[in-house]
């Protein structure tokens, strides 16, 4: 069947309908795109298209970028699996726990140092809801206030450098990583403050809501016990942020470094073993895999698309729109936003990102602004149902009696301060541009 006869716009359609469609049979973004980008590259353009599909597979698995992202998944997997995060929410704890609703706070700020350590988000929540999550019920604090807390903290890791979210947009919309990173800082301490806000006004109308320790709890530990805890956490963010800012290393050569760092802290804690560096080796192999071969089929897939001339037609299409530039880029959020709620975040910023990128150049708004737009609405999705991922990490850990409705519930606060800072960084950019 000669699929071009149909057009540019009728074939657009169709290609999001089976991708949609083949969607609801359960397989794999990855397999899915990859079947979809098959069947255009040859219904569309001939037999003879294979050159098209290999060359955009080369140019996508030789991109340098891509070596920091395994880096970066390895120290977050030595990081959950040896006992440096427990140590820093131990330490936390102590800090932190006399206030009411200190233990989320503190939640939140071992949540956002956890994302500067490795920038991975899956892990943090898992994490999270093993130490937080049964310190906070068992200390009385309200069930959903708890689930809100570990989830949303466990989400900043989409924003907090060095994340993976901005190291692949920077990869995709060819910027600077380095620029995103600093650009991130800012908003991501917004968005912390924010939720830190929230829960000290809920636990203020309402004490009961975040109860503090008791003294004789509180008495147990000391200030410098807690501050030999925050030692090696804040050692490695150091190795990591400060390489990068201090222009000692790039971000590949940093994330080596960070894996470097964890892993000789974790030596000298005796912590290191064959056991933990095979089970952390594992789980990088397994989240690389699923990150290349979704990128693959999406290379291919857009790639495909622009030849077709899909880029000229949505360009046009969105452009087209008559309204302000900046309700052009609220269109894009609310693209980006409904496709979270269904889609995983690589799948997303693969499919969109090429075709979305030269629109907001060509409207004059910093791709380096859009990027932290973007990193902020990948968060939403994290939390929003049906497919939110935050809560399927943290139902995987928590007690039985709390179910899915209880956490989605849970969300609801959480993501409405996530759209008011995605709604403040796009009235106001130099939220994020200012230090570049």
């Amino acid at each position: 069947m000669d699929l071009s006869a149909l057009g540019i716009e009728n074939g657009s359609y169709l290609l999001v309908a089976m991708i949609f469609l083949l969607l609801l049979t359960g397989q794999p973004l990855a397999w899915v795109t990859g079947l979809v980008a098959l069947i255009f590259t040859f219904g569309w353009f001939g037999p003879m298209a294979l050159p098209l599909v290999t060359s955009r597979i080369f140019g996508f698995i030789t991109e340098y970028s891509l070596v920091a992202i395994p880096m970066f998944i390895l120290m977050a997997a030595l990081l959950d699996r040896s006992g440096i995060a427990k140590s820093l929410f131990n330490g936390m704890r102590i800090l932190a726990g006399r206030l009411p609703g200190g233990v989320a706070v503190q939640t939140l700020i071992v949540a956002i140092l956890m994302a500067a350590m490795s920038g991975v988000i899956g892990g943090e929540i898992v994490l999270l809801g093993i130490l937080a999550l049964p310190q906070m019920l068992r200390l009385g604090y309200d069930r959903s206030l708890s689930i809100g807390v570990v989830c949303a903290g466990g989400s900043l890791g989409t924003m907090m450098p060095p994340s993976i979210v901005l190291i692949i947009f920077g990869l995709v919309a060819n910027v600077s990583i380095a620029d995103l990173f600093i650009a991130a800082i800012t908003p991501a301490l917004l968005l912390l403050a924010f939720y830190v806000a929230y829960v000290l006004f809920m636990c203020w109308r309402n004490p009961a809501l975040g109860p503090p320790m008791s003294e004789e709890e509180a008495a147990e530990e000391s200030l410098w016990s807690a501050l030999r805890s925050l030692a090696a956490p804040l050692l490695i963010v150091f190795v990591v942020l400060g390489s990068i800012y201090g222009g000692i290393a790039s971000i590949t050569e940093a994330a080596a470094m960070g894996v470097s760092a964890v892993m000789i802290i974790s030596f000298f804690r005796g912590e290191l073993n064959v056991k933990l560096l095979q089970d952390s080796l594992v789980h990088t192999l397994e989240t690389c895999g699923m990150i290349i071969w979704i990128g693959i089929a999406a290379a291919v897939l857009v790639g495909v698309y622009n030849l077709m001339g899909g880029n000229r037609f949505v360009a046009q299409a969105i452009l087209s729109i008559d309204a302000a530039p900046v309700l052009i880029i609220m269109v894009m959020m609310v693209i980006l936003l409904v496709l979270g709620m269904f889609l995983d975040w690589i799948g997303i910023a693969l499919l969109t990102l090429p075709i979305f990128v030269p629109i907001v150049v060509q409207l004059g708004y910093d791709p380096i602004w859009f990027g932290i737009l973007f990193a902020v609405n990948m968060q939403v999705s994290y939390l929003t149902p049906p497919f939110g991922p935050a809560a399927f990490y943290l139902k995987s850990v928590a007690p039985r009696e709390i179910t899915l409705k209880h956490i989605y519930t849970a969300l609801l606060p959480f993501i409405a301060l996530q759209l008011v800072v995605l709604g403040i960084i796009l009235f106001y950019p130099p939220i994020a541009t200012w230090p570049i």
